[in-house]
């Protein structure tokens, strides 16, 4: 055993000993990273095609967004919002302007963004709509993943996450999701419904891409019945999709965007809510916070991430890169891939599963120098920061059709 071989597994043996197994990752421990590329601790490199389930969007170690770090951690990290600090107004600022919105409620991590829009959905039920007290009803879409919290596990129809972790949370209605029929039905039937909240694209259950008329008909549904469509962009935003937001993509406007992951740079956990006056105005002063929410080094790293979103490029070169890594992938069809779904770099894989499951095959792409992640049996997904090269896109696609080949013919050398 080599003497990076001896460190990785010290580092796993801690992991496995010490920290809660909430996470089954795969086997590498990664010392540096680089662009779309990591490194472990015995040297070797590896495409990352996951990018930190699209927190890393601009790639490991952006100088943009190491600079504003570096030179915040120089200043001033934390106040507290008990006073101001002159990072978070041009960050609020230039933020709600990307997203055409007038307010920023700043947080930190994606589950808070989710949390803190149901809570403004509800006050503003009450406060504005005339929802009686206790009785505000927020609609999701069956396949759902907002985050882990109690409540958020509450409405999710994934085992995993809920099965033992009751008692859950009432005041959510399941609907199937891309089904507008269904939604509308629920709306009837649900008077003191106040928020519609769904992700424009669903990552963790696969990169399930809803029918082009179905969020445009979301958005008549929620106007007609006076209820908020909180969009959750935390994994779709941000430049992933090939547009600013996968709303864009349809040509739709929702009343609140739930941001994060990409937010932070992949430098510091950055969340928001992000939406107009007369949604966010219904706070007042004690009634939600966090310590750490819009911090000065949040802030400004997440300032940085806008302005280079304001630019554009970020989201042209998604679309015209995730255009032609799904040319790529569509060729693996019948060829051990059964369906790819995605927009922009953002790629859902359905694997055969008579031919292996999906942590297998990404077990396999490890060895070959590509990061991917599992999800659901048989699915794979592919989100490798926007930095990417082409030609490194067509080497993992070509690393995948090796392994596929490999396991269709076993005895292949």
């Amino acid at each position: 055993m080599t003497a990076g071989q001896a460190l990785a597994a010290e580092a796993i043996r801690q992991v496995d000993e010490h920290a809660a197994h909430n996470y089954h990752p795969l086997p590498i421990v990664v010392a540096t990273g680089d662009g779309a590329w990591v490194t472990d601790v015995t040297g070797r490199r590896y495409l990352d095609c996951l990018a930190a389930y699209s927190a890393v969007n601009f790639g490991h170690g952006h100088p943009l967004l190491v600079d504003a770090a570096k030179a915040q951690l120089d200043r001033v990290t934390l106040t507290s919002r008990a006073f101001h600090s002159d990072r978070l107004g041009p960050f609020v600022e230039e933020l709600a302007a990307l997203a055409g919105k007038d307010m920023v409620l700043p947080m930190n991590t994606g589950a808070e963004a989710v949390e803190s829009g149901i809570k403004v959905a509800r006050a503003w039920g009450y406060r504005v709509k005339g929802v009686a007290e206790g009785r505000a009803t927020i609609i999701v879409a069956d396949g759902n993943f907002h985050g882990r919290t109690t409540t958020i596990i509450s409405f999710s129809d994934d085992a995993t996450a809920r099965d033992g972790f009751g008692p859950f949370t009432p005041g959510f209605v399941r609907v199937p999701y891309g089904d507008a029929d269904a939604l509308a039905a629920a709306l009837a039937a649900n008077p003191d419904t106040v928020a519609v909240l769904l992700e424009p694209i669903q990552g963790e259950a696969g990169i399930i891409v809803p029918p082009a008329e179905y969020l445009p008909r979301v958005r008549e549904l929620c106007t007609e019945h006076e209820v908020l469509f909180i969009a959750d962009e935390i994994q779709s935003g941000l430049g992933r999709t090939g547009a600013t937001f996968a709303c864009d993509l349809v040509g739709v406007v929702p009343d609140v965007y739930l941001l994060g992951k990409a937010l932070g740079g992949g430098i510091v956990p950055v969340s928001a809510v992000v939406a107009n006056r007369d949604v966010l105005g219904v706070l007042h002063p004690g009634e939600h916070g966090s310590t750490f929410g819009g911090n000065p080094l949040a802030a400004a790293v997440g300032l940085a991430v806008v302005r280079m979103l304001a630019t554009g490029e970020y989201q042209e070169r998604a679309a015209r890169l995730g255009e032609h890594l799904r040319i790529r992938l569509e060729e693996l069809v019948g060829r051990g891939v059964v369906t790819v779904r995605g927009a922009g770099l953002w790629a859902g894989i359905d694997i055969d599963p008579g031919l292996a499951s999906g942590r297998a095959v990404c077990e396999l792409l490890m060895e070959r120098g590509v990061l991917a992640k599992d999800t659901h049996g048989s699915t794979i997904r592919l989100a490798p920061p926007i930095v990417v090269e082409q030609s490194e896109l067509d080497w993992a696609v070509d690393q995948l059709a090796e392994v596929l080949a490999s396991l269709r013919e076993p005895a292949r050398v």
